[in-house]
């Protein structure tokens, strides 16, 4: 293998203000990403408490069971189903 000698690298002004202006352009991006998700997450808890103030009032059993997806079935009951 070869030995070689350390390449100098040199930093200019040039480089610092391209880092500076990428740096801010992707802080204002993200600023901006942040700002919409509060934006869309203030939507859903407006709709949310919209629903849960409708006519449509739901234990929170029942609530958290649409929330997961879970449908419970309903038991089969009564005497007949133990001693048949």
């Amino acid at each position: 293998m070869l030995r070689r000698k350390p390449t100098r690298l040199e930093l200019k002004l040039d480089d610092i203000e391209e880092f500076e202006s990428i740096r801010k352009d992707l802080e204002s991006r993200k600023k901006q990403r942040d700002e919409s998700e509060v934006a869309a997450a203030g939507e859903e808890v407006a709709a949310a408490a919209a629903m849960t103030l409708g006519a449509d009032h739901k234990s929170r059993e029942q609530m958290i069971n649409d929330r997961i997806g879970y449908k419970p079935q309903p038991k089969a009951g009564g005497r007949a189903a133990h001693f048949g």
